[in-house]
């Protein structure tokens, strides 16, 4: 017994100390307090406990650490120890590819090895993998670890998110009908102040009123009286008297008739208190967000900026045609949802329609000189303009028919346009001493809460792009050879100047919500992040890159350029 125990690295008459392995892959030394046969593991109190916290391993039956370790008996390899293609025991090793062999493999697949060992004459000479193999499964565990309880964490914050949703209504609810109280009590105290002041006047009126009608009808009854039973001469008498007096009368009910008034009071409330049929969301401040959140564990694994891949698909010559005024210049192109491609010509007035082979299909002549474009809804764009206050909203029907739904009427001329959500735009102005505004569906025009600078831009040194997902407004400054992105949300920018951008003109939001600029003097399109990392620089076949567009699932890129003589449009697959 005592030659065992030295063999085993005991000494006699001691107890063996076991150690937690989790805690010693850690380099911590922590005795083990319990072990479990299912993940063949000893572990201290501390450790085991994930047993307890987390469902799938809920099943697993520990036991002390002291009983496990007098147990004796085989182990169970769960078929590990057993040949894949022939379901025999493992016994050989080939050294020369590397692999595990039956007796069957042996033979028939490594005939022609040159170094195949016994499994047991090879066992134990790697010290090293064996700790590697532990400290790699230990770190994966513990990331899967953390995996489920951030998983855990997300479900139990996305219950309380939406149980606080219906709160923060019913507070919103309690407040209006709070202020609706006050409401009434104070223009109850207004109508009873004016309908008292009211009152008094109209009482007195009506006082002096039954005074003339109690005169009137006391001269019609001695007038009646008189001519029925008086002389002539009485009678005479009668009319010389009254006359004055009639006529006195007459004046005062006279004017009394002309200023007769009807006295009334209402309240109403104006316009922008919207009320049905119009949907509850149109009138209603409020909006619903659905977003997921990269935890800390997902965002070390999954890349944040990651450099995209640009394959040319299709390129055609934009040439003048019979009934064109000048050569095609497309200063703003865009795709619709289902794939389409609208650009507006700005030298001749023209919406013009392509499929996904940019095949031309559709065209529009407009009343003037179009300077961008952006989809609205599944068929319908909007178009700003530098000669005109307005913002023409046109539908596009999937037969390419196009007509003109509704213009609206704006106080500011702006070139570069985008959404920013179902009810507003984004819009970069022209000669304007704020180079960004925002636009709404009814012609609203305001302010973002940024420090912009003190510049305005003329038509054509500068285009504008927002980012929905980190609330960041983007601006080019074409002779400054600047990309400014400024988060709304903290009122801050980065500056973003470099080689590769010269003379930045259109601006995009590309995959992964960074930023593609057509950098005019470099022949390329830029792909920014949205701290102001330089991801891409790709050269294009296209001289001064002037507008450029992404499709609503990032997976293909439009862009155009505005060199006399050599304009084209150009698509490309976006891959990463």
């Amino acid at each position: 017994m005592a030659e065992n125990n030295a063999r085993n690295g005991e000494v006699t008459g001691r107890i063996k100390e076991i150690l937690c392995q989790p805690c010693f892959n850690k380099n911590k030394q922590r005795t083990a307090d319990k072990f479990c046969p299912t993940c063949n593991e000893f572990q201290c109190l501390d450790c085991s406990k994930v047993h307890y916290t987390h469902a799938f391993l809920k099943s697993h039956k520990l036991v002390n650490a002291n009983e496990a370790k007098t147990k004796q008996g085989s182990f169970d390899m769960k078929g590990l120890d057993q040949c894949d293609q022939h379901q025999d025991v493992l016994k050989f090793f080939c050294e020369d590819e590397n692999q595990l062999c039956c007796s069957s493999c042996a033979i028939l697949n490594h005939r022609k090895c040159h170094s195949i060992v016994e499994i047991l004459k090879v066992a134990g000479k790697s010290t090293n993998t064996k700790s590697t193999l532990k400290v790699k499964m230990e770190e994966l565990r513990q990331k899967a670890y953390k995996i489920v309880d951030s998983i855990v964490s997300s479900k139990e914050k996305l219950d309380e998110d939406a149980k606080g949703i219906p709160v923060k209504i019913r507070q919103m609810r309690d407040e209006v009908m709070k202020m609706f109280d006050e409401l009434e009590v104070s223009v109850a105290k207004d109508v009873q102040s004016f309908r008292k002041e009211t009152l008094d006047k109209l009482s007195i009126k009506q006082s002096q009123n039954e005074k003339y009608l109690a005169d009137i009808t006391a001269y019609l009854e001695t007038i009646d009286d008189v001519y029925q039973n008086g002389s002539l001469a009485q009678q005479f008498i009668v009319e010389q008297k009254m006359k004055n007096d009639v006529d006195v009368l007459h004046t005062n009910v006279d004017a009394e008739c002309h200023d007769l008034k009807t006295v009334s009071v209402s309240f109403d409330f104006d316009e922008t208190l919207k009320l049905p049929p119009l949907s509850v969301t149109y009138y209603i401040p409020g909006q619903l967000t659905l977003k997921f959140c990269l935890s800390e564990v997902a965002s070390t694994i999954v890349p944040v900026n990651k450099a995209m891949i640009l394959t040319p698909i299709k390129s055609i010559d934009l040439k003048q045609k019979e009934d064109d005024v000048g050569e095609p210049l497309y200063t703003g192109i865009e795709f619709l949802p289902d794939g389409r491609l609208v650009a507006v010509d700005n030298k001749n007035k023209t919406l013009l329609v392509y499929n996904e082979k940019l095949e031309k299909v559709g065209s529009y002549q407009l009343s003037y000189h179009p300077q961008s474009v952006v989809a609205v809804s599944e068929d319908e764009v909007a178009i700003t303009s530098a000669e005109v206050y307005k913002l023409e909203i046109l539908h596009v029907n999937k037969s390419n028919d196009i007509t003109l739904d509704r213009t609206i009427k704006l106080t500011t001329k702006y070139d570069s346009i985008c959404q920013k959500d179902i009810k507003h735009f984004v819009g970069g102005t022209i000669d304007h001493s704020t180079p960004v505004r925002i636009i709404s569906s009814t012609g609203e025009e305001k302010d973002f809460n940024v420090n912009f600078p003190n510049k305005s831009y003329p038509v054509g040194t500068s285009a504008c792009t927002y980012i929905r997902s980190s609330d960041k407004v983007v601006l080019t400054d074409r002779y400054e050879h600047t990309v400014y992105i400024y988060d709304v949300k903290t009122n801050t920018r980065v500056v973003v100047k470099d080689d590769q951008i010269k003379e930045p003109r259109g601006v995009a939001v590309g995959p992964f919500d960074t930023i593609l600029v057509c950098s005019d003097s470099t022949n390329s399109i830029v792909q920014i992040s949205q701290t102001g990392e330089i991801l891409l620089s790709y050269k294009i076949d296209m001289k001064f890159p002037r507008t450029i567009c992404v499709s609503h699932d990032k997976s293909f890129l439009a862009i155009t350029n505005s060199c006399i003589g050599k304009r084209k449009l150009q698509k490309f697959k976006i891959s990463y």
